[in-house]
């Protein structure tokens, strides 16, 4: 059952910027870190960036650091995903999910669990 919704995807040219947004549930926002993966085709689901439980740290894959800032609005139990200097590798789809499973490192798609549906990134170049 999906409990999140992403927005914000499309097609820009490289160089370009776009932001995501992941809105979740109370329930969800206010229990879990949250964290951004992306999947290209024929591709291994990969980490992009999460926040700690209180949404206060923040941490990135090496691939987007610089370019990339998550963040959160509390109140409207939304997450963000500021992707400024696209590159062609980035195209993917993107998805946000809750950190569930705490023993699995923040960086590990499976210890992610209520899983949006996914907005498609395409950086044209």
């Amino acid at each position: 059952q999906v409990q999140e919704v992403e927005s914000g995807g499309g097609l820009v040219q490289a160089g370009g910027s776009l932001r995501l947004s992941c809105a979740a549930s109370g329930r969800i926002f206010n229990n879990y870190a949250m964290g951004w993966f992306r999947q290209a085709p024929g591709k291994e689901r990969e980490f992009v960036a999460a926040t700690s439980l209180s949404h206060v740290n923040t941490y990135y894959a090496d691939s987007v650091k610089g370019r990339f800032t998550i963040s959160t609005d509390n109140a409207k139990n939304t997450m963000y995903l500021q992707m400024n200097n696209l590159k062609p590798g980035d195209t993917a789809a993107y998805y946000c999910a809750a950190h569930v499973e705490r023993t699995v490192p923040a960086d590990d798609w499976r210890g992610y669990g209520y899983w949006g549906q996914g907005t498609q990134v395409t950086v044209s170049s």
